[in-house]
């Protein structure tokens, strides 16, 4: 005869609430690695330690967190040739590139623009001819990689001190004009006591033209009348300079 009670079952399942809950265990993207391996070389080496598709890698990782970088950086190499040439872009070129969104092109040109700042921050302080390296190097960052010619006019007082720094004209790909009077016009704007004259072949040969060397003449004319004196004019490209001064075109 049952005393109504029975014996509890052994092995009871247990109820829903007396289950904790399993935290799945999230697993790393395979290029994690690689960031992190990427950085500490970067920290430890410096830029000189990473190749240049390595270094566009490293900086696109801040701009794309959550996808493999590397393809897009040598795509962006194959495309563009170097670091340099890269962050020096159109952002429509940029965006040409497959991962390249509008921001990511953003992001890119910040860089250049962070970098000619302190290349120009190198020039500033100092006499334009006793900083002639830097000079050339702030000429190069600025114009040696465009697509179209540009013209640019650095202004100088009477110490050799860089005042201004301004884009004349933009042209096409071998040609930009050059106005004599706006020449000579800035200058007299900004009481300059001499200037240089800067323009960029995108087709990277660097040797003057015929017409850059009659127009230098025009130039040189139209300024002695007022004065001023033109130090050099100076041809950028992607693989160097030439100057009219040291090839005594002046």
């Amino acid at each position: 005869m049952s005393n109504g009670f029975k014996e509890a079952p052994q092995n009871l399942p247990q109820s829903k609430a007396d289950k904790k809950p399993v935290k799945a265990e999230t697993k790393k993207p395979s290029f994690h690695g690689h960031r992190e391996r990427l950085r500490e070389r970067f920290v430890k080496g410096g830029p000189d330690a990473l190749p240049d598709y390595e270094l566009l890698e490293l900086l696109l990782f801040r701009s794309i967190p959550r996808r493999d970088t590397k393809p897009i950086a040598k795509a962006l190499m194959e495309q563009f040739g170097s670091f340099a040439e890269v962050i020096s872009a159109e952002p429509s070129r940029l965006t040409d590139v497959k991962g390249i969104g509008e921001s990511v092109a953003n992001d890119l040109k910040l860089v250049q623009a962070a970098a000619l700042r302190l290349s120009q921050g190198s020039i500033l302080k100092k006499t334009a001819l006793h900083s002639w390296s830097q000079l050339i190097a702030y000429c190069r960052a600025s114009m040696a990689y465009k697509n179209k010619e540009q013209f640019r006019i650095l202004f100088l007082d009477k110490k050799n001190y860089l005042i201004a720094d301004e884009v004349q004209s933009q042209g096409t790909v071998d040609h930009t004009p050059v106005y004599i009077r706006e020449i000579i016009h800035r200058a007299l704007e900004h009481a300059a006591s001499s200037i240089i004259l800067v323009h960029n072949h995108p087709s990277g040969d660097v040797t003057p033209s015929r017409a850059d060397i009659e127009m230098t003449k025009k130039i040189i004319a139209a300024a002695e009348t007022l004065n001023i004196v033109v130090h050099d004019h100076i041809i950028v490209g992607r693989d160097g300079h030439a100057s009219f001064r040291a090839l005594q075109l002046l």
